[in-house]
């Protein structure tokens, strides 16, 4: 019987826009991209340009360093732009999908050699991350062991797996098996029946981030330093079990349509890197005073109605902006469809499980980090989130280590960063401590 933990610190964010289990097929989106900032830690060098045939699994990018870590078309089809912002930075590389779907073929792979190769060539090994930092794994690493979450709790989140990718999730955890001398752990959610031979189940209940692998990462078995670990979906370990007893790349996903500004929440199933414009047409509630995310409202990225789907390629979420709100007494009104944390509105009286309206107001000033444990109450780690913070912010190495910076990535402070009353870009601070962390280990 699996180890069941329970995870008591957090919270289920209710917001309006769940989708529904229906699922339709994309049949109309021709447009996709790779956008190179989904994938931190090399320097990404573009190998194609505009005009390029290229088939699907073939590469649009590699890492600078050592040439061997590839960012690959999802399509097969033609180069349709290098995007390219200040400094010549690669913001994007879009594909014309074609009629006929060509696939390249890696070959199967069976020892770890030539599954560390089929990886890294097919578009993979990017979509795993290493902790510490938070970033693409460097090849030359061994990880200590291997974390893959089989489940996403956070704001309107649909299952990670579907059906088909969900039959070959046991090999592709048997191939990173053979890739670490440690273990190979899967979370699941409590009751769901997921089991496996090749790793080692761990049952999760509670609430969000229980679905974060950083969660389950420092409930098992935590990172210390000198140590690393990889961290994956259940999604890209089934699609690494395709890969090697295939020898072809899968690169569709199943995502979901929601918000309270989607008429029609459902499931979607697509490519990654889809372009959102036929996604979404026909289906929004508004056309403007709307913002769309990739992913979710918590970690997910603002993009325009030209955008694309970025990794990890889960969900689409539509909100209100809220600029044209106009409200009675403004923030001191106690409107019973405000949401809170704390009882600073009756909507509790209602009950929390019940949905509420959101939309993109941050509701408040920025002022100086308060410590006033509000961020303890959703961060489930045996850390210091304030004082981490701080050092972070201080750039005191010393103190950041001893503190736990090595455990963290920055979407473990989402949800501190949603009830910081002093509405401070926390996973921004994260995301630069630990760059310049790297920086000043290398």
């Amino acid at each position: 019987m699996a180890e069941i933990i329970r995870i008591k610190k957090g919270l289920d964010i209710p917001m309006k826009g769940a989708p529904s289990s229906a699922v339709t097929d994309d049949n109309k989106t021709t447009l996709f991209a790779v956008c190179p900032d989904d994938f931190p830690g090399p320097v990404w060098k573009a190998v194609v340009k505009p005009g390029d045939k290229v088939n699907a699994g073939d590469p649009l990018m590699k890492d600078k360093a050592t040439g061997t870590i590839c960012l690959t078309s999802p399509v097969a089809g033609q180069v349709e732009e290098v995007r390219r912002g200040e400094r010549r930075h690669i913001e994007f590389i879009s594909v014309r999908k074609q009629q006929e779907d060509t696939v390249r073929d890696f070959g199967k792979a069976s020892s770890p050699e030539e599954i560390r190769n089929a990886m890294l060539s097919s578009g993979l090994w990017a979509m795993m991350r290493q902790r510490p930092f938070d970033i693409v794994p460097e090849t030359s690493t061994m990880p200590r062991d291997i974390f893959v979450t089989a489940f996403d709790t956070a704001p309107l989140a649909a299952s990670v797996l579907d059906s088909e990718l969900a039959s070959h999730l046991e090999a592709g955890l048997e191939c990173l098996a053979r890739l670490t001398s440690g273990k190979v752990y899967l979370g699941v959610k409590a009751g769901s029946g997921i089991s496996s031979r090749a790793a080692e189940t761990v049952e999760f209940e509670g609430p969000h981030p229980a679905g974060n692998v950083g969660t389950q990462i420092a409930a098992i078995r935590p990172v210390n330093k000198g140590e690393t670990v990889w961290a994956l979906d259940a999604a890209t370990a089934a699609r690494i079990g395709i890969l090697c007893t295939k020898g072809v790349a899968d690169y569709h996903t199943t995502i979901a349509l929601t918000g309270p500004c989607v008429k029609d929440p459902h499931l979607v199933r697509t490519m990654t890197g889809a372009s959102v414009t036929s996604l979404l047409e026909g289906n929004l509630s508004a056309k403007d005073d709307i913002r769309i995310i990739s992913g979710n409202v918590l970690t997910g990225i603002k993009i325009d109605k030209e955008g694309f789907l970025h990794y990890p390629y889960r969900q689409i979420t539509v909100i209100p902006e809220g600029s044209h709100a106009d409200e009675f007494m403004g923030w001191a009104s106690v409107d019973p469809a405000k949401f809170s944390v704390k009882r600073s509105f009756p909507a509790f009286l209602r009950g929390l499980g019940k949905p509420f309206d959101f939309d993109a107001r941050i509701k408040g000033g920025h002022r100086a980090m308060i410590l006033s444990g509000e961020y303890d109450k959703v961060f489930p780690f045996d850390i210091y989130p304030e004082y981490l913070l701080k050092a972070i912010i201080a750039g005191d190495i010393d103190r950041m280590e001893k503190l736990g910076i090595y455990e963290v990535a920055p979407e473990d402070f989402a949800l501190p960063e949603f009830v910081d009353t002093s509405k401070i870009e926390l996973q921004k601070i994260v995301r630069e401590g630990l760059d310049n962390l790297r920086k000043e280990l290398s």
